[in-house]
C-alpha cells in the first residue's frame, strides 16, 4: 500500500488557485505550492496529491476545514495504489507520468456529514486512442484524526456502506450486494457456443424492443488490454438515447455535463455508459430500468477518444478479493444477445435464435 503523505498546502494557498470554487463543475489543480518554492527540486516527502485535480462544492470544503487536505491525499493514494496505470510506480512517479501523457488524476468530493465523506475518483485514459477511464465511487471515514478510505469494490467501501450516514436504505440495499459480490461467482471464459446467462438481466444500453447498430464488438474497455467487456452503438430508432441495462443506483463521475455515468446493480454487476452528451446528473441516485442517462456522443469528459457519436457501454464485477474490475462479455447474455469475442478486438458478434449479427448489424434490444 502506498504511505499517505500529509499535504502541506496552506489554505490561502488553495483558495488562491480556485479549489473553493462552485462545483460539481469547478476543478483546481492541487499543488503543493506553499512547501516547495518554484524552481526547488521535488522532495521524496512531496504528497502525491500535488499534482491531483481537485472538486469540491465550496460549501463542503468549508465542512471540511483543514480536514480536506488529508482527505484528499488519503483518496489520492489509494486510487493510484488500485490503478492499472500507476502499476510498479510510487505515488508521485505516478502522477507525473500521467501528466506527461496529458492524463489527469481526479478526485471530486461531492457530500460530507460530521466525520463522513463521499465522492468520485478517476484516472483519465489516454486520448491517444478509443478507451474508457479508471474511476471509483469512494467513501471516507476520518477515525482518531485520520481518514481512511474506502473505494468500490474494497472491503473498506463494503464496511462504509453498511455504516455511513451518506447512504440511503435503498441504495444500500443495492451496494452492500454489490460490494458483498452476491452474484454468481466469475467462471473461466466458455467456449464458443457455451453461453453463460448470469447476468441478471441486464439489457443493451437503450429502450427495449427499439435497436441501434453494434458499431464495435467485444474490447477492452482501454481499447489495448484486459478482459474484453465494451461493446460499442450508435444509431437506429432509439432516438440516440441511452438508457440504464437494468435498476440500480447511478453517479455521474465526471460531474454535472461529463458523458460518463456508472449504474450499480443488484447482484453484483455495475455498468458503465461513456461518450454521451446532455446527460442527466446523478449522485448515488436510485433509478428504475431504462432510466434516461443522457445521447449517444462524442464526449471526452476523462479522456479517450470519439471519432462519431455513439456510446461506449462496459460490464464490471467484482474478482475474488472484492476488487471491482471490467470482466469478460465472451459468452454472456446481455438484451437477449449472447455475445462472443472475435478474432481480435472490436470484431466479435452476438447470437439470438440462429441470427448471428456482427458490426454494422441492427440489434433489437429483447428482455428475454
Amino acid at each position: 500500500m502506498l504511505s499517505k503523505l500529509s499535504v502541506r498546502t496552506t489554505i490561502a494557498a488553495l483558495a488562491a488557485i480556485g479549489l473553493l470554487a462552485t462545483a460539481p463543475s469547478a476543478t483546481a489543480a492541487f499543488r503543493d505550492s506553499a512547501a516547495t518554492p518554484a524552481g526547488a527540486p521535488a522532495t521524496a516527502e512531496q504528497s502525491p496529491s500535488a499534482g491531483v485535480t481537485v472538486k469540491m462544492p465550496s460549501a463542503v470544503a468549508n465542512r471540511l476545514g483543514a480536514g480536506r487536505e488529508a482527505l484528499i491525499d488519503a483518496v489520492s493514494a489509494d486510487v493510484l495504489s488500485r490503478s492499472d496505470a500507476a502499476k510498479g510506480l510510487t505515488a508521485k512517479a505516478a502522477v507525473g507520468k500521467l501528466a506527461d501523457e496529458g492524463r489527469k488524476v481526479v478526485v471530486d468530493v461531492r457530500t460530507v456529514s460530521a466525520d463522513w465523506a463521499r465522492g468520485v475518483a478517476y484516472v483519465e485514459a489516454t486520448r491517444a486512442h478509443h478507451g474508457e477511464p479508471e474511476g471509483w465511487l469512494y467513501i471516507a471515514h476520518r477515525k482518531n484524526g485520520q481518514w481512511i478510505t474506502g473505494l468500490e469494490g474494497d472491503r473498506a467501501f463494503a464496511d462504509h456502506v453498511a455504516r455511513s450516514p451518506l447512504v440511503g436504505k435503498a441504495e444500500r440495499r443495492t451496494m452492500t450486494a454489490y460490494a458483498q459480490r452476491k452474484a454468481t461467482p466469475q467462471q473461466a471464459t466458455p467456449s464458443v457456443g457455451t453461453t453463460v446467462a448470469n447476468t441478471n438481466g441486464l439489457l443493451l444500453p437503450w429502450m427495449p424492443d427499439y435497436y441501434m447498430t453494434l458499431t464495435g464488438g467485444a474490447h477492452s474497455h482501454t481499447g489495448s488490454t484486459g478482459y474484453w467487456s465494451s461493446l460499442d452503438f450508435a444509431g437506429g430508432n432509439a432516438s440516440g438515447r441511452v438508457r440504464s441495462s437494468r435498476e440500480g443506483t447511478a453517479t455521474s463521475m465526471c460531474g454535472a455535463g461529463g458523458g460518463w455515468t456508472r449504474v450499480i446493480h443488484p447482484g453484483g454487476f455495475s455498468t458503465d455508459y461513456y461518450h454521451m452528451f446532455n446527460t442527466t446528473y446523478y449522485n448515488g441516485t436510485s433509478i428504475a430500468r431504462s432510466a434516461l442517462l443522457g445521447t449517444i456522443g462524442t464526449d471526452t469528459c476523462a479522456g479517450g477518444a470519439a471519432t462519431g457519436a455513439h456510446v461506449h457501454w462496459s460490464l464490471r464485477t467484482y474478482d475474488a478479493n472484492l476488487n471491482g474490475q471490467y470482466t469478460w462479455l465472451n459468452g454472456r447474455t446481455i438484451g437477449g444477445w449472447a455475445w462472443w469475442n472475435g478474432s481480435g478486438q472490436y470484431t466479435g458478434c452476438a447470437t439470438r435464435s440462429g441470427v448471428t449479427a456482427c458490426p454494422g448489424t441492427a440489434i433489437y434490444n429483447r428482455t428475454s
